[in-house]
Order: C-alpha cells, then structure tokens, then sequence
C-alpha cells in the first residue's frame, strides 16, 4: 500500500472508482440473493437488518465519528501518539458496550423477534448479528483511523475484497445447504457476513499496526481524562442520534408489514411487498449513488482539520462544492433511473412491482443525498447534536405516515413512499438552514438546483421518449437502456454548458 496521502479531491475519485465497483458487486450480490431466497425471505432479512443498525448505533457508531474527528485533528497537529491513544479508547468504549448489550440480545432473541419484529423466523438470524457487529465494530474503527488521516487506499482496498468474500460466503452457504426453512435461510445469510466481517476485521487491524509501528509515535499525546471527555462528547451525541433514527427505523420497518396486513393484505403478500420496495427498489435507486459514502468519507475529516486550524473560508468553500457535486451527479442518475428503471427491476428480480413507486422514490433518494452530505458537513464542523435532533424529527415524520396511511386499505406502501418523501424534504430543509446558520454557508440556487435539475429534466424526457422509441423498433432492452445512457449524458452536459455550468470544474480533484 502507498504511504502518500491522497488529496481530498484525488482521495475521493479513488473511493468513488472503487465503491462503484463495490456498488456493483453488492448489486449483483442482492439480484443473486434474492433469486435463490425469494421476495418473503428478502422481507424477513429486511426486518433483521435494522437490529443490526440499531446495535452499531449503541456500540460503534458514536465512538467511530468521534475516531475519525479526533484522530484527524491530532494528525493535523503532528500529534501521532495522541491519534494512537484515541484509537485505544475507542475500542475500550466499544467492546464495554457491546459486551452487556450483546448478552441481552443473545438471551431475548425469542422475545425480540415474537414482540419486537412480529415473526419468530428471525430469531437465528439475530443471535448471529452480535459477533457480525462485534467484527464490524473493529472494522470501522480502523477504517475510520485511515480515512481521517487521508489515506485512502488500504480501507477501500480491503472494503472491495470484504464484497467478494461476503458474496462468496453467502452463495456458497446458500447453495450448499438450500433448500431449508425461511428462518435458517436467514441465519446462513448473516452467517456469510460474519465470515467477511473476520477477513476485513483481520485485514485492517494488521494495516494499522503496520503503519503505526513503522515511526515512532511523535507528540506529547493526550491525557486519558481529557481524551476520553473528549470521545464521549462527540461519540454519545452521534450515538444517540444513530440510535433514535435507526429505533425509528426499526420501528417503521417492523410495522409496515403489519399495518398491511391490517389493511387486509395476506401476511405472506405484505412481507413480500415489503421486500420488493425496501428490500429491491430502493437497493436498485442506490446503485448510481456510488460516490455518495467516498464523498462524505473525505469531506468529514477535511472539514475537522480546516476546523482546528481555523480557517472558516475553507469551511464554507468545502461544504458548497460538495453540494454542487452532488446535485451534477444525483440529478441525473435518479432521472435516467425512473426512464430505465422498470425493464431493469424486471430483468434483474423477475418482480414486476420493482417500478410502481419508481418517480416518488427517487425524488426521495435525491434529497436524501443532499441531506447525507449537509450532515457530514454539519458533523465535521462539530455540529453532531444539530444533526441528531433533525433525524429524529425526520424518523418521527416517516413513522407517523406509516402508522396513519399504510393500514388504509388502497393505500398500503404508497403511504410508506409519502412518508420517506415527507420526513426527507423536512431533513433537508433544517439541515440546509443550520448550516447557513452556523458556517455562513452562501446558499446557491441555481449553481445547486435549477441548471442540474433543468438539464436532468431534460435529459431524462428526451431519453424516456428515445427509450420508448427503440424498444418500440424490436431492440432488447439491454442495448436500447445503454443506448439512451450515452445519449441522455451527452445531452445533460450539453445542457449544463449552456446554462454557463461547467461539470469538470465543480468535480475538479483539487475541491
């Protein structure tokens, strides 16, 4: 691995390349997934996986935000053993939280599955998630080491093979022991996880010895009472907001299927509803998001060190190219997505429902990315409360939809769509309106919206009406969806010149 530290901008085309191709493989993973195990096995993995968000919450997400915070300030300041030591602490606080936590969760399985998720088939499955967290927890403690100090390359490397050990893992578990009943489906399932959660586990903790005891640890360090204040005040804030949102989370996705099912749906129907929007659409609508996670990756610790050395022009420069990249990239994606995304859901899921709620979602998903990378400014400028009181009225909106629309009969997971679209405008809105409010951020509306959005609206009506026109001639989908891709991008930039935008200065590599 190289020890040369990538620039921001040159840090993030990195993890956008690799995560594309991670992207893709966990696309893949999911489309295989889902063949071998079936809609209602999806919706009860789908039910599974908020647990295993609302344990990280608990355990590792606070202490691996405040990781990556500290860890890039001490760097900054040449202070490398004060880094190391906070590494430490925070695998302290992780392991005394998991350890009471993961015992409770061990021996209610059967209640929290029965009263908690509304089916017993999910109980194998939780049991297994308590050494997958603890493995994970390690993970991205170490990940999280290497992304604020700039160096990019081991983790995303390490990242991409956890992928392929992942898909091999789970197909191979699949395969061989297939068929079984739905609950050890979902236990081979996240068995599969914990064995890639070993490989990378292993992988990391090995780099970041390497690379620690390859110098000696400069600087004066930090005392243990101030370095562990100073953990605790960012982790239990992120933690908590972590843990009300993904609470809410979990709430809302226990109840969808059965507020269905209160509306008159068979059980069997609502899980299976269930899975094809949350468990297919919405995995489908992520795919072209690939740079989203690399982006926030890199802007968190950059804002962290302009921070501490105090340069608040550099704040407010940051945060709005990042705003602008997303709206160039985003835009588009989800427009293209709603032109090509039916024949694609059918052709990846054999599930016709893939493409009902296709234009409302990606709506959703659109602003969801404004208010991912609004966040990670907010929490690189230290503004960690701010963002947990937002979600948790974001997560309260969603869950207030759920209970009040998704029991109506006609309406079912449309009233789950208005919800997320609802919750999501509501998060965007406060978290743009704090970050004016506490970096001076210049807001730019037509920079940010109006020239991406006209020329994605563009581009996707014309590439609708081009799609349409050769399948209509007899193409196959597959070329004519790849045949209009290249058509509507080169019309989206031909748009944004003309309005005066020019996409390679915004994503230039220096941002």
């Amino acid at each position: 691995m190289s020890e040369k530290m990538l620039s921001a901008g040159k840090g993030a085309l990195f993890l956008t390349a690799l995560s594309a191709v991670s992207q893709l493989l966990g696309f893949g993973y999911r489309v295989i997934l889902s063949r071998l195990v079936g809609a209602e096995v999806m919706g009860l993995y789908q039910l599974v996986m908020p647990v295993y968000s609302v344990l990280m919450s608990l355990t590792a997400v606070g202490v691996t935000s405040a990781c990556s915070n500290l860890t890039s300030q001490h760097l900054a300041l040449g202070n490398r053993k004060a880094a190391d030591q906070t590494i430490s602490t925070c695998l302290k606080l992780f392991f005394l939280a998991l350890l009471p936590i993961g015992t409770a969760v061990i021996l209610g399985s059967d209640a929290i599955s029965v009263y908690l998720l509304g089916d017993a088939r999910t109980q194998l499955g939780l049991i297994l998630l308590i050494p997958c967290v603890a493995l994970t927890g390690v993970e991205n403690l170490h990940k999280h080491f290497f992304y604020g100090s700039g160096v990019v390359r081991p983790p995303a490397i390490v990242e991409l093979l956890e992928q392929f050990v992942r898909t091999l893992a789970v197909i191979a578990l699949l395969v061989f022991f297939l068929p079984q009943y739905p609950e050890r489906v979902v236990g081979l399932i996240v068995a599969g996880m914990v064995i890639c959660e070993v490989f990378s586990s292993c992988a990391l903790v090995l780099l970041y010895r390497r690379r620690m005891g390859r110098r000696a640890l400069s600087g004066k360090g930090e005392p243990g009472r101030v370095r562990r204040r100073r953990v605790l005040s960012i982790a239990l804030p992120v933690g908590l907001n972590a843990l009300l949102g993904n609470l809410l989370g979990a709430a809302n996705n226990t109840l969808i299927p059965q507020k269905l099912v209160e509306g008159g749906v068979d059980r069997s129907a609502a899980m299976s509803q269930f899975g094809v929007v949350c468990g297919m659409t919405m995995p489908m609508l992520s795919l072209p998001i690939v740079f989203l996670g690399a982006l926030n990756l890199v802007l968190v610790p950059r804002l962290s060190r302009a921070c501490a050395l105090n340069r608040p022009a550099e704040i407010r420069r940051l945060a709005s190219q990042a705003v602008s990249a997303v709206s160039l990239l985003t835009l588009p994606a989800m427009a293209l997505m709603v032109v090509v995304g039916p024949d694609l859901g059918r052709a990846m899921f054999h599930q016709e429902g893939v493409g009902e709620y296709l234009i409302p979602l990606a709506i959703t998903v659109a602003m969801n990315c404004y208010c991912s990378v609004l966040c990670a400014s907010l929490n690189g400028v230290g503004r960690q409360r701010t963002v947990a009181v937002i979600s948790l009225l974001g997560g309260g909106v969603q869950l207030l939809f759920t209970l009040a629309l998704v029991p109506l009969p006609g309406v079912g997971m449309a009233g789950f769509v208005a919800g997320a679209a609802a919750s999501t405008a509501l998060e965007l809105g406060l978290c743009l309106w704090q970050l004016v409010r506490e970096v001076g951020l210049e807001v730019r509306p037509f920079q940010w919206l109006t020239a991406p959005g006209l020329a994605a609206l563009l581009a996707g009506l014309t590439g609708n009406l081009l799609f349409r026109y050769l399948k209509d001639t007899g193409l196959a989908p597959v070329p004519a969806g790849l045949g209009t891709l290249v058509f509507a991008l080169v019309l989206y930039l031909a748009a944004l010149q003309a309005q005066g935008v020019r996409a390679r200065e915004v994503l230039r590599l220096d941002w």
